[in-house]
Parts: C-alpha cells; structure tokens; sequence
C-alpha cells in the first residue's frame, strides 16, 4: 500500500499521479504499485512540486510495517531507536518576542483601543 499526500501542489502533477493511484480525496493518492513504480513517481512528485509540499507513505518490512519520506516539509522524519518519528519544530522558539509595551500598535480601531487600554 503506498499513499501520497499534496498540499499546494500543480494540478498537472495532481494528473500525473492519477494514471497510477487513486485519488480519494483532493491530494490525497492511494495505491499499490511496485517498488520501482513507487520510487519513480516519488521523482516526479519531488521534481514538480514547486512551492508545494508532498508526504509518501509505504509499507516496508520492518518494526513499524511502514515507512514514510517528506518533501519541503516543517515536519521531517527521525530515527530513534529504530522507529521512525516525526520530528515538528517546536512553534515557541519560531515565535517573535512578546510585546510589552502598553502603547497600542497602529491599525486599531478606536474602540478596540479603549476596551484594551481604557480612555475615552
């Protein structure tokens, strides 16, 4: 069984990957082809993706019965111990400084300033 998931991806890819896999829901392809099949649209996944991001999932024989690979993902795929995680970036180290001053930032609107920090 090999899934491919696409988020952003070219329609015309979206195609491509259709002559070999069921599309079961819009970018998500569902499948059992060989090997070598499998290894050639991952290729052709990776090449055309552009600005997309792509997810392969496929049975293997090991611990886990599968295995998966990313492209131009946030989330990548980590081995510990012999299984494979996925490893998410950790969102409050990619966060900005909080703000602590008390003067209200531009493009409010007059009410929101006045619920927020009083005044008339």
């Amino acid at each position: 069984m090999t899934v491919i998931v696409l988020t952003n991806c070219p329609v015309g890819l979206r195609g491509f990957l259709t002559r070999w896999l069921l599309e079961i829901s819009p970018g998500v392809f569902l499948g059992s082809p060989s090997a070598r099949i499998r290894e050639a649209l991952w290729n052709e996944v990776r090449q055309y993706a552009n600005q997309g991001r792509a997810l392969l999932a496929y049975q293997t024989n090991n611990e886990q019965g599968y295995t998966f690979e990313t492209h131009d993902h946030a989330w990548h795929p980590t081995d510990h111990e012999g299984l494979t995680l996925i490893h998410r970036p950790n969102p409050a180290s990619d966060r900005p400084a909080q703000r602590t001053s008390s003067v209200p930032r531009e493009g409010w609107s007059k009410a929101s300033k006045r619920r927020r920090f009083g005044g008339r």
